[in-house]
């Protein structure tokens, strides 16, 4: 596979109050927030629309398990499945599971130190 990763899909924190974050976050830096958090939109270099994602979480989630960290990142790939097959041939810990929605689709490994790790091949319409 030439392509894996095109870049950061994501950056997710666990936190005590994610409304109060996101609203100091809204306040102090001008993060334009919503209930996920915030969107921040950006073109590649073909010029197609693409979304970074900024998120804060509920401490007592459970979204980031297998992994015990208080973050979680979420990368852009451009084949899933295919990647998925190269990295578990590689012995890398892969998570079965792999959901579809309407903002792509998304599967999981755990990296050597134990992060969970978001693989999403996106669908970028899904937000315009």
């Amino acid at each position: 596979m030439k392509n894996r990763v095109t870049g950061i899909g994501g950056v997710f924190f666990k936190t005590k109050d994610p409304k109060a974050v996101k609203d100091w976050y809204n306040t102090h830096l001008g993060l334009n927030t919503d209930q996920w958090g915030c969107t921040f939109w950006w073109m590649d270099k073909d010029g197609n629309k693409c979304s970074t994602q900024w998120s804060p979480f509920k401490d007592d989630t459970t979204y980031f398990e297998p992994s015990k960290k208080n973050f979680m990142m979420n990368f852009r790939v451009e084949n899933l499945e295919e990647l998925l097959k190269e990295l578990k041939k590689e012995g890398v810990q892969v998570m079965d599971e792999i959901q579809t929605v309407e903002e792509g689709k998304f599967g999981w490994i755990v990296d050597l130190e134990g992060n969970k790790i978001e693989l999403w091949e996106p669908n970028d319409k899904a937000f315009l």
